[in-house]
């Protein structure tokens, strides 16, 4: 089944360019949500930039599910939520969050990644 985008390709401007790739959820790039959750791991490949990007509405099973999130450029996603760009230089390790309460990032101390 063909995912169908929030934004079309033609929608997508020049905001945060040559920071190379991430993964994003469906729940940004298909239902359309703002990023609430992101962290920098150490990057895949020499593409990767690390970032990983979700709304905060992924459940674990959702998360499981590979078909639920995709391999994108962080200018597209930056697209989606122009609000992540000034974190983008953050260094690995780094994870920032939305409270509910708030539409600005907050640094986050103790969180760990899930075990794969």
């Amino acid at each position: 089944m063909k995912k169908e985008f929030k934004l079309t390709a033609e929608e997508i401007k020049p905001l945060a360019t040559g920071r190379g790739g991430c993964i994003a959820t469906d729940r940004i790039t298909v239902d359309g949500f703002p990023v609430r959750f992101m962290y920098r791991e150490a990057p895949n490949n020499q593409v990767d930039s690390g970032w990983r990007f979700m709304s905060g509405f992924e459940d674990d099973a959702y998360m499981d599910n590979a078909k639920n999130h995709g391999a994108y450029d962080i200018n597209t996603i930056a697209n989606y939520d122009p609000s992540i760009i000034p974190f983008l230089d953050a260094p690995v390790g780094s994870v920032f969050e939305k409270h509910p309460e708030s539409e600005q990032f907050l640094a986050v101390q103790d969180w760990k990644p899930r075990e794969e």
